[in-house]
């Protein structure tokens, strides 16, 4: 059953309801998916955050970033499946059961479904990808993804994701790009990305260098949208904190031009 917990902010009350099973696919995913909503209470129209949290694909749990709360946000913080116990379609089937959920529900916490924004940190950064650019996987639930008002990835690997290439008997050093990867499914009309990654020398696996190509090739087939920050004196785990003043940034910019 959901938890209602609350919070005052100084001009809006924001409550949480935590543990809202989204999928029950399986005996794990009746265990796992389970998402949280942070919204304002009497508000309507308001931007939404559906926020996927890191750790690898094998690790991790949901969680309200602090630094979106007390902003006329609604948050909703999603748990999914992991691999090795999952497998990596079944992480990014959550992913999209999780959005397509946020679509058809969000209305009810005051939040707008054409002002629905995807992001998370590495392993989060990978499925807000994956699920923005393969229209596939919210297609099964009737979602097109273009609906999406922007993806913003913090430090999400574009080629196919470590985690799948160590299952493979592959170096993290190896590369691949193969149809788990960001990359292999650029289109130049996908929804506004904004590409944040940590400090070049800091970052993991080369990371920032991934995603710098993943900026230019999706300039390079014409995508409109598409920018990249580089958060200086950041490591891999600590870029997160700054980065989400980015992303609060980019949905005044976008909210505003609608």
């Amino acid at each position: 059953m959901a938890m209602l917990l609350c919070s005052m902010a100084a001009f809006a009350q924001y409550l949480t309801l935590t543990d809202i099973p989204y999928s029950k696919a399986d005996a794990y995913a009746a265990e796992r998916c389970k998402l949280d909503v942070y919204y304002p209470t009497g508000k309507a129209d308001c931007p939404v955050v559906v926020w996927f949290h890191g750790g690898g694909l094998t690790g991790g749990n949901k969680f309200i970033p602090e630094e979106l709360k007390n902003s006329g946000l609604v948050v909703i913080a999603v748990n999914y499946r992991l691999l090795p116990k999952a497998k990596i379609d079944d992480c990014i089937d959550d992913a999209a059961a999780a959005v397509a959920w946020a679509f058809n529900n969000v209305s009810a916490y005051g939040g707008s479904e054409n002002k629905i924004f995807v992001a998370g940190h590495s392993a989060g950064g990978y499925l807000t990808d994956m699920i923005g650019l393969d229209k596939k996987w919210l297609a099964k639930y009737g979602i097109d993804a273009d609906k999406i008002a922007a993806l913003v990835p913090y430090s999400g690997q574009v080629i196919t994701h470590f985690a799948i290439r160590e299952g493979k008997g592959m170096s993290p050093k190896q590369p691949l790009i193969d149809e788990y990867a960001p990359l292999f499914h650029i289109r130049p009309d996908a929804p506004p990305i904004v590409i944040i990654s940590a400090d070049r020398n800091q970052e993991l696996y080369g990371r920032y260098e991934e995603t710098a190509y993943f900026w230019r090739m999706l300039k390079e087939v014409g995508h409109p949208d598409v920018s990249i920050y580089e958060l200086d004196g950041y490591d891999h785990g600590d870029m997160a904190v700054p980065a989400h003043a980015i992303l609060k940034k980019t949905i005044r910019r976008i909210c505003s031009s609608r």
